[in-house]
């Protein structure tokens, strides 16, 4: 009788930190629950012991990204230079906020770079402007990407079988009466939208609120970002939208793409 082979790691395995990856989950779990964390909610949210939370937790207070005051943790100020050292070190970020100062400006309406983050749409960048709608959005701020026009134009650029599993994975929840959760209609608006070339929102994330979106494309074609403007339905209808700030977007994107 001959002993079995030992396990072997692969190398991706040697190289994968399970410390840092706790760390980060950690982070990510005070934006789930939007306010001050106990050690059994940490655990909870991220589904790590009780002990492990706790040792996470105590090495980023150590390191002056969490605050404690022997019950809540909170994030310190400093958990702040991750995001900034995003959007320093990232050209596309930079690059873009003139452009969407000058199409805010002209249009009246905010405007919105947006990358996909599993089944979010997140905000690069952003220009508002007085009458601005969405209070409460600015960088890092995440919509759910099946309801949102960034969304599912980073959505459609995706592989249909890679979009239609994100879509399974995500909570589909109805955020307004017009919000569509139903599988089968999204994978054929994200067909619609590829067919197109841009993609609308109608009050599916908030009532009285339309958004449109193109898509943002590097010099090899792919799509790695969008681009958005949204109104209040009281100003434009969606044919508003499409004839008159649709080729807004596609001139900005033209003059962002031509920088990239």
């Amino acid at each position: 009788m001959t002993d079995s082979a030992p396990e072997t790691r692969s190398s991706e395995d040697k190289e994968y930190v399970a410390g840092l990856e706790k760390g980060l989950s950690i982070i990510e779990a005070f934006g789930i629950r939007n306010g001050p964390l106990t050690l059994t909610e940490a655990a909870g949210i991220t589904g790590h012991s009780r002990a492990s939370a706790r040792r996470s937790l105590l090495t980023l207070q150590r390191l002056g990204y969490v605050e404690s005051d022997g019950r809540y943790f909170r994030l310190a100020p400093r958990v702040l230079r991750l995001g900034h050292a995003y959007l320093t070190s990232t050209s596309m970020s930079k690059l873009v906020q003139p452009i969407l100062e000058g199409i805010s400006e002209r249009t009246r309406e905010s405007s919105s770079l947006a990358v996909l983050d599993g089944t979010d749409a997140v905000f690069v960048a952003r220009a508002a402007t007085r009458r601005s709608l969405t209070s409460g959005l600015g960088l890092g701020s995440r919509l759910p990407a099946y309801s949102a026009a960034t969304g599912r134009v980073l959505l459609a650029a995706l592989p249909e079988g890679e979009a239609d599993r994100l879509l399974r994975r995500a909570a589909r929840h109805q955020l307004t009466p017009h919000t569509r959760t139903d599988l089968p209609e999204l994978l054929a608006l994200l067909q619609e939208v590829r067919r197109q070339g841009y993609a609308v929102s109608n009050e599916e994330l908030e009532l009285g609120v339309r958004s449109i979106a193109v898509p943002i494309r590097n010099a090899a074609g792919n799509t790695v970002a969008s681009m958005s403007l949204v109104a209040a339905t009281s100003r434009h209808s969606l044919e508003s939208m499409v004839d008159t700030l649709l080729p807004e977007l596609e001139s900005a994107r033209r003059m962002l793409t031509s920088l990239l």
